[in-house]
């Protein structure tokens, strides 16, 4: 390695893991648009939720206070893995022979291995203190779904998993992490919903897609006494709740005597990208020269290609209507690996950003993805998980434009999953079975 080096990372103490979570809500620039009832299509009342939801959630889903403090019970499951560490990426700045410093909050390590247990203990909290006995919720790559199945056994609830079919064939060992924590897992679409079977009827060969779990997922919590839906992404309280990645980076990035320039982030749904940037974009709204790009799939191009206009959020139509990008909420997207990536919609918060200005965004091809994970993976060391993969892409590109220009730019993105579960997507890249 060349020339002295500073830390190779920065971790917090357990002292210093925030206590609050931050809500963008009050700081944005101009009003959201507010979610309209499937039906009706007027705004939805807290009661039009409460089938769906505990309360606690619905107040945090509009709230106007700046900060919601983390109840204690949430706060100490936290502790089995936050805070994660900031990592300064070194090895891959000399492999690109980059000026760029890039540097990247690591939340693999977390037990399901991504930075979904920031919001799937605290939903799990707000439910069972509501008296909720089970859960209902779908996942895609299966990184939601199992993050909720451990938050579930830590709060003694039952779950029932709608995993989009796809991913549900190509990842085993993510099922098997959900059964080994006590959830019941199922293929999406099933023919046990009118939802599933609606889906079949059109295609008995359906791959599956999240809007189709999404829609299975919250049939079966309205339908069954004592149940109620969880969702990992896309809706305001969960990107609240993942706040405390971009919270602690802050604190980390003070603690390296620097400021990130360019903040970048994978988008599927958008709640990892929301939960590292809306802390860093606090400071934008107030005059901060920040630059935030989103970066997606090619496959399923939501915030480059899609519109922003109110779309549903499920296939059939019968959640909530809300303000986005999207693709048409019947949209089925290609079986990619990256399967965390795979929603119709983005949102409300992160898409009104863009729609504003704010952020940028960007889509890749999945060849492309994985050249840049086995560049990180050669470089870093850490195998990343195929959504990550995007963040390193875009990354990547950002810190070679720095070598063109040579300027000297202090790049951040979100590890926001490790690979060791989606190895069998590596195999199918090292073998050159994969194609865009």
């Amino acid at each position: 390695m060349k020339g002295k080096k500073g830390p190779y990372k920065v971790i917090l103490s357990e002292k210093e893991v925030p206590t609050s979570w931050y809500n963008i809500l009050p700081d944005l620039p101009a009003p959201l648009p507010p979610p309209l009832h499937p039906v009706t299509r007027e705004p939805c009342t807290p009661e039009d939720l409460a089938p769906l939801f505990p309360m606690e959630l619905i107040k945090q889903e509009v709230s106007e206070e700046g900060y919601i403090e983390i109840p204690e019970e949430v706060l100490a499951i936290y502790k089995l893995y936050r805070p994660s560490p900031l990592h300064r990426a070194y090895r891959l700045e000399e492999e690109l022979d980059t000026p760029a410093k890039i540097f990247y909050k690591n939340e693999s390590f977390s037990p399901p291995g991504s930075h979904k247990p920031n919001t799937a203990i605290a939903q799990a909290y707000y439910n069972k203190i509501e008296g909720v006995k089970r859960l209902t919720t779908e996942t895609g790559a299966g990184q939601w779904g199992s993050a909720l199945s451990l938050a579930c056994k830590f709060f003694g609830l039952d779950l029932k998993v709608y995993m989009v079919k796809v991913s549900y064939e190509q990842k085993p060992y993510r099922r098997t992490m959900m059964e080994t924590w006590g959830a019941e897992v199922v293929p999406s679409p099933t023919d046990t919903t009118n939802a599933g079977r609606a889906a079949l009827a059109d295609d008995p060969a359906n791959p599956g897609s999240l809007g189709i779990a999404i829609s299975e997922a919250a049939e079966d919590a309205v339908t069954h006494e004592g149940s109620k839906y969880s969702l990992g992404s896309v809706l305001n309280h969960v990107c609240l709740h993942q706040t405390i990645v971009g919270l602690e980076a802050k604190a980390q990035m003070e603690k390296f005597g620097e400021y990130p320039d360019i903040v970048i982030g994978c988008v599927g749904g958008g709640s990892n990208y929301s939960g590292l940037a809306f802390p860093f974009m606090q400071d934008k709204l107030k005059g901060k020269d920040v630059r935030f790009i989103s970066a997606e799939p090619v496959a399923c191009p939501t915030l480059t290609k899609g519109k922003y206009e109110y779309d549903y959020g499920d296939e059939a139509a019968t959640a909530p209507i809300v303000m986005m990008y999207t693709l048409g909420h019947k949209f089925i997207p290609p079986a990619i690996h990256a399967g965390g990536l795979r929603y119709h919609g983005d949102a409300p918060i992160l898409s009104l950003l863009t729609n504003k200005g704010y952020m940028d965004a960007v889509a890749y091809p999945q060849t492309q993805i994985f050249d840049a994970a086995m560049t990180f993976a050669r470089t870093e060391g850490m195998i990343v998980a195929p959504e990550t993969a995007h963040a390193v892409k875009c990354t990547i590109d950002e810190a070679l434009k720095c070598k063109e220009s040579g300027e000297s730019k202090n790049i951040l993105f979100n590890l926001s999953g490790h690979g060791l579960l989606d190895l069998g997507g590596y195999g199918e890249y090292l073998a050159g079975n994969l194609v865009d």
